[in-house]
């Protein structure tokens, strides 16, 4: 049986031994996109490639068998050679300074080496535009699996280039990014996707209008994967600038109304007096976010 965290943990080994995508595609005889389907979390290796997988890491580290790859996270990570995650509050894991709990940095390393894989990939944010009432605006997100061992994320917004860290956990998606060239801060928060590789996910964002003198602002976001990481992230990185290159500004019509609705609502006393919320939520209980459909399309 192959565990669900099988994706996260052949992206570790590959990273941790340096063996490419395309280089155990060749050694395991397969087409190179069977690989990126399994790191996906699309298809899982037959016992066959199992087995050819599992000789090819012990080929590099003595000792590791098909068993491992059921193992609990940090008994995988000694399999491979690899120290496991500091708990010790007095040594936290590198990436997140001294301004997160060290223990709540500890648990985000971990559950990145878990679920990291679920999030990376091109993204396209739809968010309800503030300078033309009633329509719709598309961001550009890549995300990937960053050396400090949690996701770094870049957001192309017009001419602005936000570069930040995302933190997983079971339920949420937490993230902090910045603007260089303005110093504009933007946090986000989406609801997560469970076991599965996230294709849609909803949340909330907080950031400043830009004109205006800077007013805070927040609003709801759907945000849609484009597509998956290749084996050179500096031709992804190139890929999300060309994709930021197209007008931001959603096509009328192009936003379904379920959609709409869901980004659009009423909220405060008078929508809180007739049956709705009083602050802007993104509930579970209704979140749009999910893993892979048949029609890998959003249901309209």
């Amino acid at each position: 049986m192959i565990a669900d965290d099988f994706p996260a943990k052949l992206r570790l080994a590959l990273k941790a031994l340096s063996i490419s995508r395309a280089g155990l595609a060749s050694e395991l005889k397969i087409d190179k996109s069977v690989v990126g389907r399994w790191i996906a979390g699309v298809n899982r290796p037959t016992d066959h490639n199992l087995a050819g997988l599992s000789t090819a890491i012990a080929a590099r580290r003595p000792g590791f068998t098909e068993l491992d790859w059921e193992a609990e996270p940090d008994a995988f990570r000694q399999s491979l050679g690899l120290p496991e995650v500091a708990a010790d509050p007095a040594t936290p894991p590198p990436g997140g300074g001294d301004w997160l709990p060290p223990q709540v940095l500890a648990e985000a390393v971990l559950t990145t080496t878990l679920t990291g894989s679920a999030y990376e990939g091109l993204w396209r944010s739809t968010r309800p535009s503030f300078d033309h009432p009633g329509r719709f605006l598309h961001d550009r997100i890549l995300i990937w699996r960053g050396d400090h061992g949690l996701l770094s994320f870049q957001l192309s917004v017009g001419d602005m280039q936000f570069k930040g860290v995302a933190f997983p956990t079971r339920t949420q998606l937490f993230g902090i990014c910045a603007d260089p060239a303005t110093g504009i801060f933007l946090f986000v928060i989406f609801n997560a996707v469970l076991r599965y590789r996230a294709e849609v996910m909803d949340g909330l964002s907080l950031t400043l209008q830009r004109s205006g003198g800077g007013t805070p602002m927040a609003c709801a976001v759907l945000m849609e994967r484009t597509g998956l990481l290749s084996d050179d992230l500096a031709a992804d990185a190139r890929q999300l600038r060309d994709l930021a290159r197209l007008s931001p500004l959603a096509p009328e019509g192009s936003i379904s109304p379920t959609i709409a609705a869901h980004l659009l609502r009423d909220v405060g006393p008078a929508a809180q007096a007739a049956g709705g919320d009083l602050f802007l939520l993104m509930p579970f209980v209704n979140s749009m976010s999910r893993g892979p459909e048949p029609d890998g399309e959003l249901s309209k």
